[in-house]
């Protein structure tokens, strides 16, 4: 009787007329909430269920039951989601999002003979990183080190996340008594198509206080995003040319010769 109830319940949704032919979205960065809403009339409170539809997998369902007796479901049971049940609403929360939870999200009310979706919204998760290139490098004085910081945004539905206006600061952390210092550059280059904004920093390592950790910050979207930050260190010396190494081994041997013949 339970799997013929649900032929029935499917078949009476799919006749439904209700669902909205636009989608709202709803985009939030990774470790954000969001609490979705779902209206209710007085008719549709009997029976009621939300639903998640990740991209390219199966509908799974959230929660199941009353609108005042919801229950979710055992991949859902635990303290990131959460629900909770007004006169006229229920609403599902969503704690410490991460790029799992992106999906299109929709409930479902009504009795045990007619039932429709009342709500649905797309969720997308942006997230974003900054890469910071090479991890390490290590030169002599006087030399140029080339300095990469990358933005990268894996939005799959907006690819307006990475505007070719952001703030790039850099600044370097010194290695014992040296101090640190701020420096600002604005030489970008920006893809909208693989979203993603890059920036460069070319600096010439003259003495020792330039060595350290360099660290970018890109000032975007009313946030701070940091590097992890590149180590530049210093040679001590300039390395020995070849011809003056096979140089000073003649002339060592010329003086060991000519101290034996003496």
């Amino acid at each position: 009787y339970t799997t013929l109830y649900n032929h029935i319940k499917l078949l009476s949704l799919s006749q439904t007329n209700d669902i909205p032919h636009q989608i709202p979205l709803e985009v939030v960065e990774v470790g954000g909430n969001i609490t979705l809403h779902c209206p209710l009339s007085k008719t549709e409170r009997k029976f009621f269920y939300w639903y998640k539809q990740p991209l390219g997998h199966m509908l799974q369902t959230v929660s199941s039951g009353s609108l005042t007796e919801q229950k979710l479901s055992e991949q859902f049971n635990n303290n990131r989601f959460n629900l909770t049940a007004g006169d006229s609403q229920c609403s599902l929360t969503i704690k410490n999002i991460s790029k799992e939870d992106e999906a299109m999200y929709f409930c479902q009310g009504g009795t045990a003979y007619f039932q429709h979706f009342a709500a649905g919204m797309y969720l997308a998760v942006n997230v974003k990183e900054i890469r910071q290139t090479p991890e390490t490098t290590s030169v002599q004085d006087g030399d140029t080190v080339n300095l990469r910081c990358s933005l990268l945004s894996n939005t799959s539905v907006n690819s307006g996340q990475c505007p070719a206006k952001n703030n790039v600061y850099w600044f370097r952390v010194g290695f014992g008594a040296s101090h640190s210092s701020f420096i600002y550059t604005n030489k970008s280059s920006c893809d909208a198509q693989q979203r993603s904004c890059d920036y460069q920093l070319s600096k010439t390592i003259q003495t020792s206080s330039d060595a350290g950790i360099y660290y970018c910050a890109v000032l975007t979207c009313g946030k701070i995003l940091f590097g992890e930050g590149t180590k530049v260190e210093l040679l001590q010396g300039k390395p020995l040319e070849p011809l003056l190494i096979v140089l000073s081994l003649l002339l060592g041997l010329c003086v060991i010769v000519i101290a034996i013949l003496i």
